[in-house]
């Protein structure tokens, strides 16, 4: 297949028209839903998505023929889209489409005058190992994903960009792999390591760190629509943090891909299922929960199942399988019946009760106790590092000559203290629970499934049996019944032409901000076509052949040239290529709303080491559940080391998520999300500039860089903007920085009533001290609220 690089008209003569990059997005966006797939409202006995068969676009119909091959004038497709009379032209008025553009309309035309060949649709044709592109600049690299790269880009006429330098590497690296910024001791050390394999090292000791799992999991649980509680009307509590722990483990522990698939589908289907395996199965249990008494059991069971498979259909497929619940699909070959053969795998279990409130005997789904012996270390392993923090604190305080550092140092020893009392709770309080997950259980008996008429849960059709796609590979059944186990192993069987493409293209969206395919939640005819096919389809084989291992992926993609590249470019590059797809530079795009949150409390050392455990409840404005409370439930916040945990561990409500997160396009988790949108708007600037925890840790890192002996003034504006930023500021930068504190030192000498405001001091530092702390606090916001600190680049 040809590289998928959306060309001119004035390039045709030398590329040719493909008809899966050039026509059928053409033919989807426009005809598809009246001469597509769906045979409930196909118009005319004609289907454009495929050629021949009594539908097909070549056979002769009244006369006239849709397409002839060869010849436009012949074609009754040429015709319409070119008519102007509104009794003729397509897409029809009354569709509310505008017609077809000029240059859509000459890729019709080249495309019939061609032949008129159609093409399997690329994402259902197994992907194969494509041979090594032959670049001009081989010396570039060597590596396999480079040369895919460079080829593209050299057939487009670009050149990639120098390699970015190091600070910007061990930054960007440490964020994509972490969630989190590198420390300025990391920084420098990494600056100073003269190994030629510098760069590989601290590639394999991120992807080894702990907080790797953390960060990778946080992409998944967005994917799996995550939450603390069950949505819909009263929203009630339901803890799901089990299954978040399990991914956390399994990312970190390297689990292969394969693996991670089967324990979610059906770990509690595997021979003598480990506690891991039956967790996992949760993924099938975190859809939303009506109330009970807000609709009728059958309804809501029968929305449950669906929302099953509509998440099997993101996370597994690639495809909008929803979209046949109620009709055949208007744009890809999935029919009714095909949407419920695969419902009939999901609906042999009981129905979910209403969690807070208790179940009726019979409705009770399955739990599992969940062993408690691994957060316990992971929490007496966070207590002994803090301990060995904490004894440094001290010595320091007790060695401090000057009275004003004796107390910053005081005060970082009281807060040590009161995090190691918390992180000691949390450990003691293991000991009194007894956590339990929602897992997956087959009924005894099979439930039978009907093909529900226009998705209506009380009018059952059809009966079906569990079944795949029949454009797919077919499924092999292990025993007279297909089970999920069985559809587990469809998925990853080598001739599946999705799996592994659709799980690559995420990984690899983690990494440049879009994926592959752009639209990594369809990858069907309504979705993109991808822009470097050939290494999609090396990523999926490689994939495959290493034992679906993630790391391994993850560290071939940000060992890459490509990844490396700098993100400075020209305006001719943004010009040609505005969203970076053909990657002739590095990506730079708007980190995430956790990584900017956690990037905030880990700079000025507030960020909480502790891992797992029952989500948390950070400080949020008053009255924040009042407007959609049907309970009369308050937000109370946690206190102590809790409010200072990672943002993957604060509590979801699905009614009303956490605001810091949701205003910088977090979504709310009510449906699987493959990528999340990026917006600017006012608010967001709003939010970063007076987020109130946000706006105490900028005093938090303030106090520790006054608190740093014998630096000079310039020196402590460096170790501000470097701790931040992981570089160091220029020297219109730094002249900046200090006019901004001269100006606000003033200010607040003058106001100290405006400078006790931002102070949470129980004491009275003098008016000279509490005005300098005032104005480092605004410099330390200022520097949070720059792009730099804010984007990924």
């Amino acid at each position: 297949m040809a590289a998928l690089l959306l060309t001119s008209p004035e390039a045709w003569s030398a590329e040719d028209i493909s008809f899966n990059r050039d026509v059928r997005p053409i033919l989807s966006n426009n005809c598809f839903a009246c001469h597509g797939p769906d045979s409930h409202d196909r118009k005319g006995r004609l289907r454009l998505d495929e050629p021949d068969g009594d539908l097909g676009a070549y056979r002769e119909h009244r006369g006239s023929v849709a397409i002839a091959p060869g010849s436009p004038e012949e074609s009754e497709v040429w015709r319409r889209i070119t008519s102007t009379e509104e009794a003729m032209v397509m897409p029809p008025p009354e569709s509310h489409m505008d017609p077809l553009s000029e240059e859509d309309q000459a890729v019709i035309k080249r495309w019939i005058k061609d032949g008129a060949q159609y093409e399997d649709f690329w994402a259902f044709v197994p992907p194969e190992m494509p041979t090594e592109p032959e670049v001009r600049n081989p010396s570039w690299s060597d590596q396999r994903i480079d040369r895919h790269v460079l080829a593209g880009l050299e057939s487009a006429g670009l050149a990639p960009s120098p390699e970015a330098d190091r600070r910007t590497l061990i930054r960007r690296l440490t964020f994509d792999l972490t969630g989190l910024p590198p420390t300025p001791k990391e920084v420098r050390a990494f600056l100073d390591d003269p190994r030629p394999d510098a760069y590989e090292r601290l590639v394999d000791r991120l992807i080894a760190s702990p907080r790797y799992g953390e960060h990778a999991a946080r992409y998944w649980l967005d994917l799996v629509r995550f939450a603390d509680t069950s949505g819909m009307h009263k929203d009630f509590y339901r803890n799901n943090t089990a299954y978040r722990d399990w991914v956390i483990r399994a990312f970190n522990d390297n689990l292969p891909y394969d693996q991670l698939l089967r324990y979610q589908l059906a770990g509690d289907l595997l021979p003598d299922a480990t506690e891991d395996q039956l967790i996992a199965s949760s993924f099938n249990r975190l859809h939303l929960i009506i109330d009970v008494g807000t609709a009728l059991p059958e309804e809501s069971f029968y929305k449950n199942v669906v929302d099953r498979v509509t998440a099997v259909g993101t996370a597994f497929m690639g495809l909008t399988l929803q979209c046949a619940a109620c009709h055949d699909h208007k744009y890809d070959p999935v029919t009714e019946k095909d949407f419920y053969s695969l419902f009939a795998f999901f609906n042999n279990i009981d129905a979910e009760p209403e969690i807070e409130r208790g179940v009726k005997d019979g409705l009770q789904p399955p739990l599992i106790s969940i062993d408690v012996d691994g957060r316990r270390r992971d929490l007496d392993a966070g207590i002994a590092v803090l301990q060995s923090k904490l004894d440094e604190a001290i010595q320091r305080a007790e060695n401090a000559r000057d009275p004003g550092e004796k107390l910053t140092q005081q005060e970082s020893v009281k807060k040590m203290e009161g995090r190691m009392a918390d992180l000691r709770q949390r450990r003691d309080a293991l000991n009194r629970t007894s956590p339990k997950a929602m897992v997956m259980k087959e009924r005894d008996e099979v439930r039978p499934t009907h093909v529900m008429n226009r998705g209506q849960y009380d009018d059952p059709g059809e009966l079906v049996t569990r079944n795949t796609p029949e454009f797919l590979p077919p499924l092999r059944k292990s025993g007279e019944v297909a089970t999920r186990l069985d559809l587990a192993e469809w998925f990853v069987d080598r001739d599946h032409p999705l799996t592994a493409r659709v799980a690559v293209n995420r990984f690899w969206q983690q990494f440049f901000g879009v994926g592959i395919v752009k639209t990594s939640e369809d990858f069907g005819a309504q979705g993109e076509v991808p822009r470097h096919p050939e290494l999609l389809d090396y990523l999926a084989v490689s994939f495959m052949d290493s034992g679906w291992d993630i790391k391994a992926l993850t560290k071939e993609i940000v060992m890459s040239k490509t990844y490396r590249q700098s993100s400075v470019a020209g305006p001719e590059k943004f010009r040609s290529d505005p969203e970076n797809r053909l990657l002739a530079r590095g990506s730079r795009f708007r980190m995430d709303a956790e990584m900017i949150r956690d990037q905030i409390l880990a700079t000025n050392g507030l960020l909480s080491p502790t891992m797992y455990g029952k989500s948390v409840k950070p400080p949020q404005p008053p009255g924040l559940w009042e407007s959609v409370t049907m309970t009369n439930e308050t937000y109370k916040a946690d206190a102590g080391d809790a409010i200072y945990r990672r943002s993957l561990y604060t509590y979801w409500k699905r009614a009303m998520p956490p605001p810091q997160m949701t205003i910088l396009n977090a979504p709310i988790r009510d449906a699987c999300i493959s990528r999340r949108e990026r917006t600017s708007s006012p608010t967001q600037a709003l939010l970063l500039l007076n987020e109130n925890q946000w706006f105490k840790a900028a005093q938090t890192l303030a106090e520790s860089v006054l608190a740093e002996p014998g630096l000079s003034r310039t020196q402590r504006i460096d170790l501000a903007y470097e701790t931040v930023t992981s570089n160091l500021p220029g020297d219109a930068e730094r002249a900046e920085f200090a006019t901004l504190l001269d100006d606000l030192g003033e200010h607040y000498l003058k106001n100290p009533d405006l400078a006790a405001k931002l102070s949470d001091k129980e004491d009275s530092p003098s008016p000279e001290n509490l005005a300098q702390l005032a104005a480092w606090t605004v410099l330390v916001n200022t520097l949070y609220n720059l792009d730099i600190t804010k984007t990924r680049q």
